[in-house]
């Protein structure tokens, strides 16, 4: 794989509240400047992106519900709606991790479906990715979030926010999510900092990584 080949599989990302704009614009031009798939922001920067990346092929994605999977539905399909709005392709959308563990599959299930018809009804282009939150699960409840995510018309599955004290994405829970979510890709996010772990990533079945690291990563590969 070559450079570009693995920035197209990457989404540049910055989502720590301390954020300001000079991080926002270098992530932006970092991300036309690699060739990464998209910058993923938190939604106050959505639009400030869509407006920087016009016409470069960098996609913007946002997130909802993130990062702790706690909140109610209209306020989750609020925030897909104003991502959308605001230029967003692609939304990242922490599931109800709570219910998740309680075992009360409908309710997850139609969290997602009605953020998935927000963003598919806008374009059957545009992208839901549920984030599970791996770490915290045991493979009983992240089978079961698969199934929700599948059933509910989500588009991929995604390990983690980066911000769980349990940790980020680890092999064996993107073999999982590869293996029990299909048709659905795979995102694999949260504590991916070096070439050989993004390769591991990608080699388990994940289709996409979300990297702050992107840029120390690709630049591991010698220049082609």
């Amino acid at each position: 794989m070559n450079r570009r080949e693995l920035a197209l599989k990457i989404d540049h990302t910055i989502l720590k509240p301390e954020a300001a704009e000079a991080s926002i614009d270098q992530l932006c031009d970092e991300a036309v400047g690699y060739g990464f798939y998209a910058v993923c922001v938190n939604s106050i920067w959505i639009r400030h992106c869509s407006r920087r990346l016009a016409g470069s092929g960098v996609c913007v994605a946002g997130v909802a519900g993130f990062p702790l999977g706690a909140d109610a539905t209209e306020i989750l399909v609020a925030q897909a709606k104003r991502a959308i709005d605001d230029g967003a392709v692609e939304v990242d959308m922490v599931i109800r991790i709570g219910d998740l563990v309680a075992g009360n599959i409908s309710v997850v299930a139609d969290d997602v479906a009605a953020v998935a018809e927000v963003i598919h009804d806008a374009s059957e282009d545009y992208v839901l990715k549920v984030i599970l939150e791996t770490a915290a699960l045991n493979e009983e409840q992240i089978v079961a979030g698969c199934r929700c995510a599948v059933d509910a018309g989500a588009d991929f599955v995604k390990t983690s926010t980066g911000f769980h004290p349990a940790g980020g994405a680890t092999v064996e829970a993107v073999r999982l999510l590869a293996r029990h979510a299909r048709p659905l890709r795979v995102k694999a996010a949260g504590g991916i900092r070096d070439l050989a772990g993004a390769l591991a990533m990608l080699e388990a079945g994940a289709d996409r990584l979300g990297c702050s690291a992107g840029v120390k990563i690709v630049n591991e590969i010698a220049s082609v």
